[in-house]
């Protein structure tokens, strides 16, 4: 009996010691896991945390108007920066031991392990929020032991060396929310119209409700699948203590309002602009030593949205159905900031930008620029050549050319420079082009930084050069602010992810030169209003003719026509804007209707612009006066000549008879030359090798 029981006792010790052993082999197995977990872990290092981010474009009142993203529509916020119920509801309903754990929660992961050892396959998760950040940063969602198994590593590494607060903002910023929106700020912008930080109580439990399954329980796709899972969070906020009862309930009588179809997040903007934006952007941030694929950038921009507004709604008015194009843009003469831009009919059809890509014939548009140059070869306003049937020859004589107007007729008398750029007369601009010769011209054209190829021919002179609307409208706005270009920008800000700005046009050394004399510009633009005075009406009337009813303040302006296309472009001292219209393939515009596209866009868009604004005058420099001479003679007017008209000329230019001496007869450029060079004016074509 007692051998029995002394065998049962060994036993009994055998037992005890090889349990004993095999605790301290497993605690030791255990704590050697667990070093060589955390050796590990400090060899790794910290895992990165960074994630796509979608950066924001601003107009120039601070207002939200598009975002530029690569894969993942996602705005980062702090959690300053979102409403605390957003925090408080993914806790309760995702983790609500979240600050207790350090990564895991045992408990439910030995509940989870039983049920899938059930069912012989993965059928429930326990992640915590640790470890549904880790799978958002780096690992899909695909239901496998081995990606649980780097899930939790990552998850392991994430709680060595992250704060709690900085994993709930990573995990508030990456969740899926189900429309392409990641992140409780796109969310909350995308599904209310508002940011995280403005959210209630019950929107923020509806939001909270969605990543369990976001094509089951976006409001958008089953709203009482939505709903039923918002009010289980708001009971769970409730036990858990985030909110009173009291609050629970207001919350579930709320009514919330979805704002997904008006969403400034799906919305774009001015798209063709914000293209133009983001190459700007992409420049400076990489001369700032930075890459714009990092993302999160905050892009502050010059759009003007009520003047982008007014643009599309006259061009949706005035364009005919059909194939027709349009390019129209806006800016400022004082900044160069670019206020609008539209660059065809539709960007989602064509992204191709007919402002700043296409390159087209300017026609009569490049005249300004070549009185420009003749204003700084001897030309005054009052400067007459006749305007009759011409034929120029070029090229050593081998080539003629022979000019026509629009309508086929001539004045058959002398024409003042003054009124040939009102009725928009071709004679005298070849003329002009023939008598300053080719190099002035061109080197005027490179000094305003155009982009236009310049040929040493007659019909250079009537903008067969091509060239972009962008670039031509630059031109006219450096003529508008007194000769001083200023290069056009679309930015003013750009602050990075982190809040620090990284540019700001303030602080930057203006691109700016002088390339035309003031005096010069100020009597090209006074010259370019009287394409809207009948008073110069002809054997054509004055271009403008036809808008002159809708004009309520002082604009500079030219139109320009060729078989394929049609332009205008003008300035007053705030604002310039040019308007293109044509087709993309060179097709004829030949009805009527098209041929008053761009006129009608561009007085319309000048006028709505322009509402609640002073109306500024064009100011005189020093050196420049105002002379009421008669349009015919080129004298001073008196009541006895009927087309009288004010001209600012230099002080040498100022004419000194009467329009009645009868010895008054305008004398031609041509003729001024002659009694010069009695030999003759040109003993060799200008427009020669």
């Amino acid at each position: 009996m007692r051998r029995v029981q002394h065998r049962k006792k060994v036993k009994r010790s055998k037992r005890m010691k090889r349990f004993f052993l095999l605790s301290i082999a497993a605690i030791c197995a255990l704590s050697g896991a667990f070093v060589t977990l955390r050796i590990y872990a400090q060899i790794v290092g910290a895992p990165i945390i960074q994630v796509p981010i979608s950066s924001v474009f601003l107009d120039n009142q601070g207002n939200v108007i598009g975002d530029r993203f690569e894969e993942q529509r996602r705005y980062w916020v702090s959690l300053d920066e979102m409403s605390p119920f957003l925090s408080q509801a993914a806790i309760a309903v995702e983790d609500k031991d979240f600050y207790k754990h350090h990564g895991f929660d045992y408990s439910r992961i030995a509940s989870a392990l039983l049920k899938d050892v059930k069912a012989g396959k993965k059928v429930e998760g326990a992640s915590t929020i640790t470890q549904q950040y880790a799978r958002n940063l780096f690992l899909t969602h695909e239901k496998s032991w081995n990606r649980k198994i780097n899930e939790a590593l990552f998850a392991y590494r994430l709680e060595i060396f992250y704060e709690k607060e900085d994993l709930l903002e990573g995990y508030l910023n990456t969740v899926y929310f189900g429309h392409g929106m990641y992140g409780v700020e796109a969310a909350s912008r995308f599904y209310f119209g508002k940011s995280a930080k403005n959210i209630t109580l019950s929107e923020s439990a509806l939001l909270m409700a969605i990543p369990k399954g976001p094509s089951h329980y976006s409001p958008l796709v089953n709203e009482k699948k939505a709903v039923d899972r918002q009010q289980l969070i708001l009971k769970l906020m409730e036990d858990q203590q985030f909110v009173t009862t009291a609050q629970r309930e207001r919350a579930k009588e709320e009514k919330f309002v979805l704002k997904a179809e008006d969403s400034v997040v799906t919305k774009k903007t001015a798209p063709y602009f914000l293209e133009e934006v983001w190459k700007e952007a992409s420049e400076i941030v990489k001369r700032k030593g930075q890459r714009i694929e990092e993302g999160g950038w905050m892009i502050e921009t010059t759009l003007n949205k009520q003047h982008q507004q007014v643009a599309e709604e006259v061009i949706e008015k005035w364009m005919p159905e059909g194939e027709l194009q349009i390019g129209f843009i806006s800016m400022e003469p004082k900044t160069g900031y670019v206020t609008a831009m539209v660059g065809g009919r539709n960007f989602a059809e064509s992204p191709f930008n007919r402002v700043t890509q296409a390159k087209r014939q300017p026609g009569s548009t490049i005249k300004p620029l070549l009185y420009a140059a003749a204003l700084e070869n001897g030309f005054s306003p009052l400067t007459y050549m006749n305007s009759e049937r011409t034929v120029f020859t070029y090229d050593n004589g081998r080539r003629e050319y022979e000019p026509k107007n629009v309508n086929g007729e001539f004045a058959e008398h002398p024409i003042s420079l003054a009124q040939a750029i009102a009725i928009s007369d071709n004679i005298y601009a070849v003329k002009t082009f023939e008598q300053i010769g080719y190099k002035p011209f061109q080197q005027l054209i490179k000094r305003f930084n155009i982009d236009m190829e310049i040929k040493n021919t007659p019909a250079t002179a009537l903008g067969t050069s091509e060239v972009s609307l962008f670039d031509m409208t630059k031109a006219y706005n450096t003529i508008s602010d007194k000769g001083i270009q200023k290069e056009p920008t679309y930015i003013t800000k750009i602050t990075n992810n982190k809040g620090k700005i990284i540019y700001d046009v303030e602080n930057e050394k203006p691109k700016e030169k002088k390339v035309l004399l003031e005096q010069d510009a100020f009597m090209l633009s006074h010259l370019l209003t009287g394409m809207f005075d009948p008073t110069f009406n002809d054997y054509s009337p004055a271009t403008g003719n036809s808008i002159r009813s809708k004009q309520t303040r002082p604009y500079a302006a030219k139109s320009g026509t060729t078989n394929t296309d049609q332009y205008i472009i003008g300035f007053s001292p705030q604002l310039t804007a040019g308007v293109w219209n044509g087709y993309d393939q060179g097709k004829q515009v030949s009805d009527a209707e098209a041929k008053q596209v761009t006129k009608q866009v561009w007085i319309e868009f000048m006028e709505k612009a322009h509402q609640g604004l002073l109306v500024e005058p064009f100011i005189s420099p020093p050196g420049i006066r105002g002379v009421i001479v008669d349009i015919e003679t080129g004298g001073i007017a008196t009541s006895a000549c009927k087309k009288q008209r004010l001209i600012y000329l230099k002080e040498k230019d100022i004419p000194t008879k009467l329009c009645t001496d009868p010895k008054l007869k305008p004398q031609t450029f041509e003729e001024s030359k002659e009694d010069d060079h009695p030999w003759s004016i040109f003993p060799f074509s200008l427009f020669g090798e």
